[in-house]
């Protein structure tokens, strides 16, 4: 009985000396507590992430079209000799400011007078679609719109039905209607086919070509067409 008193005082004065020595960890000073457990490593210190604002929308500005501009010098397309622009010997009884196609040839002479003319180069129609006669200039546009005939859309039934004026326009920089016909003198955005038989009937010359006459005729001009089967070169280049 002695030593069962003896165990339970011993095991209570245990239990107060532990509790002395928790009190007293936790009254000392903070400076000589345990440091704090390190972070784990790396680490970075990132800047708070910003809140997302969309961009503001601008207002709807439509592009700005860009003006074509165009050429006049027919392209970059170099005619043969004898088709270019040229003054030549030509005897004619016609008043000067006539103008005399040439079909076979493939020449448009203006009458100069003094038994001379200036020449230029020209496509004609194709086969079957030559012509001859005499009309008059009834008519001059720059840049002509270019609406084909009805007969043509028959045969060529893609052609557009109207098309604005301007480089692309196959009636080129210039135009100058015949009398109550279909047919033109007109200007070309394929010069190239000067020279050839490649057309519906109408007399086409290069830009460059086509503005130069243009300036020289008038509306009411006599305009004479020769038949395919008459050669009619005559014009002998002035030397």
């Amino acid at each position: 009985m002695l030593k069962r008193d003896a165990f339970r005082l011993y095991f209570r004065r245990s239990i107060f000396v532990a509790v002395l020595a928790i009190g007293a960890i936790a009254g000392s000073d903070p400076a000589k507590a345990a440091p704090p457990a390190p972070l784990p490593f790396p680490f970075l210190l990132l800047p708070p992430a910003p809140s997302y604002q969309p961009d503001q929308a601008l207002p709807y500005q439509p592009a700005e079209p860009q003006a074509a501009v165009p050429s006049e010098d027919g392209g970059a397309y170099e005619l043969p000799a004898r088709l270019r622009r040229q003054v030549v010997n030509y005897a004619s009884r016609e008043a000067p400011g006539t103008v005399i196609i040439d079909t076979p040839n493939t020449y448009l002479y203006y009458i100069l007078g003094g038994g001379q003319a200036l020449r230029y180069g020209i496509g004609v129609g194709r086969d079957g679609f030559t012509w001859s006669g005499v009309q008059s200039v009834t008519r001059k546009a720059e840049w002509p719109d270019w609406t084909p005939p009805p007969e043509m859309i028959a045969r060529q039934p893609y052609l557009p039905r109207h098309m604005a004026g301007g480089p692309g326009n196959p009636l080129g920089a210039r135009a100058m209607y015949l009398g109550g016909t279909v047919y033109r003198i007109h200007g070309t955005n394929a010069p190239e086919t000067i020279g050839t038989h490649v057309s519906s009937g109408c007399i086409r010359l290069t830009n460059a070509d086509v503005i130069d006459l243009y300036s020289r005729v008038s509306v009411g001009a006599k305009v004479i067409v020769l038949p395919m089967e008459r050669r009619a070169d005559l014009g002998k280049a002035v030397r």
